[in-house]
Parts: structure tokens; sequence; C-alpha cells
């Protein structure tokens, strides 16, 4: 059973699954890859990508592992649970990346969270590429019900339209 539990991890069906927590400036859009300023994704088989605007934007997906089909009796002996993300950075514009993920229990509250820093991307100094950030939960303890995962960000320099973060590839798996 070590599947992707995120729905349209790539923007291949739009916003659809996606709960839009912050969708400021010009609003979260999906865009083919490269797109402008931009570069290709290295799978083929990613053909598109979630972009941010000028004003914060998240998005975010709770997942229900009961309702996947995984049980309590699974769940208690603390799988595995790994989390993946892409994102990039446009070659004319500035852009920050954010990413939460946690581990909530039946009453969805919090058991552990993965939250790196927020990340700003240059395209002065960095060559604003697709970048994977990755991490694996364990030894958390049983009561893992749900997983939230959520993503976004902006760009630096207030552009009308979608010159921020693209995320794209997303995936929580849990191994029993």
């Amino acid at each position: 059973m070590s599947r992707n539990l995120l729905k349209n991890p790539c923007g291949e069906e739009q916003l659809e699954f996606w709960d839009l927590t912050e969708n400021g400036g010009s609003q979260w859009k999906v865009e083919e890859m490269p797109g402008d300023c931009g570069h290709d994704f290295c799978s083929d088989g990613v053909t598109t990508y979630f972009a941010t605007s000028f004003e914060l934007c998240l998005k975010r997906q709770l997942i229900d592992l009961l309702a996947e089909g995984y049980s309590s009796e699974q769940l208690d002996t603390q799988p595995p649970v790994t989390v993946e993300d892409w994102y990039c950075g446009r070659t004319d514009c500035g852009c920050t990346y954010q990413m939460t993920v946690c581990l909530l229990d039946e009453n969805q509250e919090l058991i552990q969270e993965f939250k790196p820093d927020p990340v700003t991307l240059d395209p002065d100094c960095d060559d604003c590429s697709w970048k994977e950030v990755s991490h694996t939960f364990s030894d958390y303890g049983p009561g893992m019900r749900f997983i939230l995962f959520e993503h976004g960000g902006q760009d630096t320099r207030f552009w009308d339209g979608w010159f921020g973060v693209r995320v794209t590839g997303s995936s929580v798996t849990v191994v029993v």
C-alpha cells in the first residue's frame, strides 16, 4: 500500500482536491512546464506545476488514513511516513517557498510536525532550478489517523502575475 496519498500532486486537474488556505495576489495558477523563465522538470511524466503570486499562496490537503484503507492497528505500529515536494523559482524574479506536514491523531491534534525553514530563491545567486525537499517520520508514537500537507510561497518583488515559487510532484506515502 505504498502509494501517493495526495490527489492531483502536479496540477493536471487544476486546483481540484486542494484547499486554498491563502490565495493572495493574482492567486494560485496551474501552468505548463517549463513556463516563462522556468526550468524543465527532472522527470518526463511531470508536465504541469502550481504557480504562486505576489502575496502569500498556500494550499493543503488533509489525508484521512482510515478512509484511505489503513487500519488503526497498522497505523499504531508507527509505519514510516515519507513526504516529498519539489519547488523552483523563475530566472527573472526571486521567491520564497515554505512547507508544513503534520501527523495528527483522531481529533486532528498534532502528534509530530515537519516544518523546515522557509527557503528564499534569488536568481542573482541561484539557478532557481527544481529542488526536492523530503522527510521521513518515524518513532512518532501510536494514534496517527490524519496527515496534513501544506505548501506554497510567493515572489519577493511583488510583481503582478505569477512570479512566485512553483511547486509540483508532491507526495505522501505510508509504508505498512
